[in-house]
């Protein structure tokens, strides 16, 4: 007859169901919260952002003098009809080449890129160049005849700057490359600024980066604040880029996956379940521990430690039968015992405190003392 050692599928539903059912409701808020967050944008010099490194004083600044603004990581309200509107792209992300066509092709009235990428330098800015090296992050002059910055006067400024064509506009540089760069891009008007920190919440209120900002940000009703991520919209076969190979949907899902299995982890992590009993292979009886102990202490002529073990279950048991306390001095359970027994005091220290015996004669004659002490005990 054999015995079956699985569990039966009853078994493992039971066993399974509350943490699948932790895990779909872990996945479901997660998505609740991936969807319900998507409206808003944040990040770094994010229009939502309050952090020093956002942009929410400055689409405050904006808003209150009448600019519409709408923060986006959507990557399709950056290709929508942009006639009358103003499009600022947030640095970060990934696009690929198509993306910046096609962001170009969008027929926006003006176009504002905070520290742009090669890539879209040329799809939307072409002519510019990025310099080699950064610019020291300090207050500068506008040093152009660009009535944004004309107004604005000084502004604190560095980074990224910038090589532009001679029809553009070059501001705040050092005469050979600049940081804010103003030039007209197929009918569209373009800013290239290398400094996005000049406009975060933190340095908003130095010098005149508050006016610099709303007279280049703000010359539409509209504004389009938009924030790329690392995927775009296309790609086209010529793109040396390819396709992106981890499409939106699956970072989503990955990210609602391993918060999940973090609280499952959490959740499981500490429990080391029931105790699960284990028949010992052999039994071995008292009298047979006893018998083997006292061969291995013959076998060492441990006189001694057998005595003191002798000695130790005695006291044990007249503690016991007497109420002597476990930690009695030895005065006092000798004075104890011999009042109630009628034996001398000093052959009872003798025989539970004494020396050692000397010979395997001498520890069976206190063997025998003992037993018949503790019977005494028992049959008063």
């Amino acid at each position: 007859m054999s015995t079956a050692v699985g569990r039966s599928g009853t078994e493992v539903w039971r066993a399974l169901r509350v943490p699948l059912l932790v895990t779909g409701v872990a996945v479901l808020i997660t998505f609740v919260l991936l969807i319900t967050g998507s409206t808003r944008t944040s990040g770094p010099f994010s229009p939502d952002s309050a952090a020093p490194s956002g942009a929410k004083a400055l689409a405050a600044l904006l808003e209150n003098h009448g600019v519409d603004v709408t923060g986006t990581e959507d990557f399709e309200d950056a290709t929508d009809d942009g006639a009358g509107k103003t499009l600022l792209v947030a640095p970060g992300g990934s696009l690929s080449r198509s993306d910046w066509e096609d962001i170009a092709a969008a027929d926006w009235s003006h176009v504002v890129l905070m520290r742009p990428s090669s890539r879209a330098l040329e799809a939307i800015a072409p002519g510019v160049q990025s310099a080699s090296q950064t610019m020291p992050f300090d207050s500068r002059s506008p040093g152009c005849d660009l009535p944004a910055a004309d107004k604005a006067g000084t502004a604190t400024v560095g980074g990224v700057s910038y090589s532009a064509p001679d029809s553009a506009i070059a501001c705040y540089g050092d005469g050979i490359n600049h940081t804010v760069i103003r030039m007209d891009a197929g009918g569209t008007t373009v800013d290239v600024v290398g400094s996005p920190r000049t406009f975060t919440n933190d340095e908003l209120a130095e010098d005149g980066n508050a006016a610099l900002a709303l007279n280049l940000v703000g010359t539409h009703s509209e504004l389009v604040w938009y924030l790329p991520q690392y995927e775009g919209n296309s790609y086209n076969e010529n793109d040396a880029d390819g396709p992106p190979l981890v499409p939106p949907d699956v970072r989503y899902i990955a990210w609602a996956l391993a918060f999940a299995a973090f609280v499952v982890a959490i959740w499981r992590g500490r429990r080391l379940g029931p105790v699960v009993p284990e028949p010992l292979p052999v039994i071995v009886h008292a009298a047979e521990t006893t018998e083997g102990r006292a061969r291995l202490y013959r076998r060492s002529r441990a006189r001694d430690r057998a005595a003191a073990a002798l000695r130790e279950s005695a006291l044990g048991k007249l503690q016991k039968a007497h109420g002597i306390p476990r930690r009695a001095d030895p005065t006092a359970v000798v004075t104890t015992v011999a009042a109630r027994t009628g034996r001398d005091p000093a052959m009872l220290h003798e025989l539970l405190y004494g020396q050692p015996p000397a010979d395997d004669s001498a520890l069976m004659s206190l063997s025998h003392a003992l037993d018949v002490l503790t019977l005494e005990v028992r049959h008063p």
